[in-house]
């Protein structure tokens, strides 16, 4: 950077106590990759997105050192089970309801005299199991354990959503007044999402623009009016306090720009790193029927029901064409088409599975269906298209799948399908390129902007389009077999696209561009 000293860079953490693919994994990367100590020191905030977290250490070295050991060590602790323990008893939710309304309330006041909300200090080193297992372990490997553990943590106890109820909306304000964090010393605070707060002159706010769903979308969302309030509402309280956008495509880019055409010159495209855990070393096939029995979404509810372990053993082992015990040939290799991602409408699963039961009868009985991911909201409908294939163990939903196991689905899947309706980047594509695979898309801007050539494209409207263009990557000739090589090798280009490597000197342009702003631009 310009500067002799590092940048300060205080980067949100909050999607990182979440799930292990999308928003979470960029995360994750994103505060790994991003800090070289003496370039770009960045330290993590740790705050719940509806939980109050208690007070952790004074910043102030001097201060700290007047509280004593053990209180420390309760006060962290204390931190640690707000963000893992389960409110179990009626006692408990109640206490964390009073706990909540009283932040909102402390924060409107914030807001409403210009108080700064404080941010506290979290001594990583005496919870490492916390800070690996907690917010990395699902993205990293474990040789990152002892560089997360040695890095620098920030506690903001009002939660995400205390900020943006605690916003003053009265006294015949025409904007809500949203409170100040406390990012003093810090040259940067990159928020994952809109941020309903705002911070000092000497601090310059990037919003990380995932999407517009929110807004373009508001039909597929779960609580649409709370959730389009939530999103639109900080946005514009971001663009008016003078807040840069690090957009993860172009195509995100220009949903932004059609709601705050004035934010060009303050957004640029960053695109999304892909974790260095996919990659295209050959995994044995044979490790799939293992990898589907193992990671089933038994809590999903929607598996057909056994007698016992041993009748749902016998369906799978069945049901996926699993050698018998003793045998000594290998069975073929199991042949399916994968999708890695929430189970939401806007996901377009019943337009999959309507192009794989066309591809079915059309002479591919032995193809499956395979279905990575949590169930998400609104699918009662995508339930009952799941289900007659669920108990004929003919489509297999998973989850809690590792990167290391994701992989080789990836690497032997006929094609990972993305049939989404809209995206923001949409991760899976690129690691199933980075993973040997073969990948069919939606043709959205994004899908092609991200995929490039490493993809073939259908209509996600059209079950007959979605089928022909599964049908050019499973057909059985010559051609066919050059065009997967040649889509396999395109693919790996265009992934290596979105390597760290690749991708942390654009950080490195964006954030000089950021800093070296004038006041009037911020």
């Amino acid at each position: 950077m310009a500067d002799r000293r590092p940048l300060r860079v205080l980067l949100d953490l909050r999607p990182a106590l979440e799930g292990f693919s999308g928003i979470p994994q960029e995360t994750r990367l994103l505060f790994k990759h991003l800090h070289r100590p003496g370039r770009v020191e960045t330290d993590g905030l740790i705050q719940a997105p509806h939980l109050v977290l208690g007070r952790g250490l004074p910043l102030e070295e001097a201060r700290r050192a007047r509280v004593a050991p053990h209180r420390q060590g309760r006060r962290l602790a204390r931190i640690v089970i707000a963000l893992t323990a389960r409110a179990e008893t009626r006692r408990a939710v109640r206490q964390r309801r009073r706990r909540y309304v009283w932040s909102v309330a402390k924060t409107r006041l914030s807001a409403l005299f210009g108080r700064p909300v404080r941010l506290t200090a979290f001594a990583a080193e005496n919870f490492a199991d916390f800070i690996w297992r907690g917010l990395f372990s699902k993205s990293l490997v474990s040789s990152d354990r002892a560089e997360m553990t040695a890095r620098r943590y920030r506690i903001a106890s009002a939660p995400w959503h205390a900020l943006y109820y605690g916003a003053v909306r009265w006294f015949g304000l025409r904007r809500p007044r949203y409170p100040l964090l406390d990012t003093g010393g810090y040259d940067v605070f990159i928020a994952q999402k809109p941020y309903a707060a705002t911070v000092p002159r000497g601090c310059r706010m990037i919003v990380r623009y995932h999407d517009a769903v929110p807004v373009f979308m508001a039909h597929v969302i779960p609580e649409k009016s709370l959730h389009l309030a939530t999103h639109i509402d900080p946005l514009t309280a971001n663009v008016r306090a003078g807040a840069w956008f690090a957009c993860v495509s172009e195509a995100t880019r220009q949903d932004l720009l059609r709601l705050f055409p004035e934010v060009e010159a303050r957004s640029a495209t960053v695109h999304n790193m892909v974790s260095h855990a996919y990659h295209d070393a050959p995994a044995p096939a044979a490790r799939v029927r293992g990898i589907v029995e193992n990671r089933l979404y038994e809590s999903s509810g929607w598996l057909p029901p056994f007698s016992g372990p041993k009748a749902r053993r016998q369906f799978y082992r069945e049901a996926l064409g699993s050698p018998k015990d003793g045998a000594r040939a290998e069975a073929p290799p199991l042949r399916y088409l994968l999708m890695v991602s929430t189970v939401e409408p806007r996901k377009n699963h019943q337009r999959l599975v309507a192009a794989w039961e066309a591809l079915r009868a059309e002479g591919n009985e032995d193809l499956k269906l395979i279905v990575v991911g949590t169930l998400g909201w609104d699918n009662a409908a995508i339930q009952g298209t799941f289900r007659p294939w669920l108990d004929k163990g003919q489509l297999f939903m998973l989850s809690a799948v590792p990167a290391g196991e994701l992989r080789i689905l990836y690497q032997h899947a006929a094609a990972t399908v993305c049939p989404s309706l809209a995206e923001g980047f949409d991760y899976s594509g690129v690691e199933a390129m980075r993973s040997g695979g073969l990948v069919a898309a939606s043709d959205l801007p994004v899908h092609r902007e991200v995929y490039d050539g490493g993809a073939v494209y259908f209509d996600p409207y059209s079950t007959a389009a979605t089928a022909r263009a599964l049908e050019s990557l499973l057909a059985q000739d010559a051609a066919a077999d050059q065009r997967r090589a040649a889509l396999r090798q395109e693919g790996r280009t265009v992934a290596a696209r979105y390597t760290a490597d690749a991708l942390r000197p654009q950080w490195d342009a964006f954030l000089q561009r950021v800093t070296a702003a004038s006041p009037a631009t911020r």
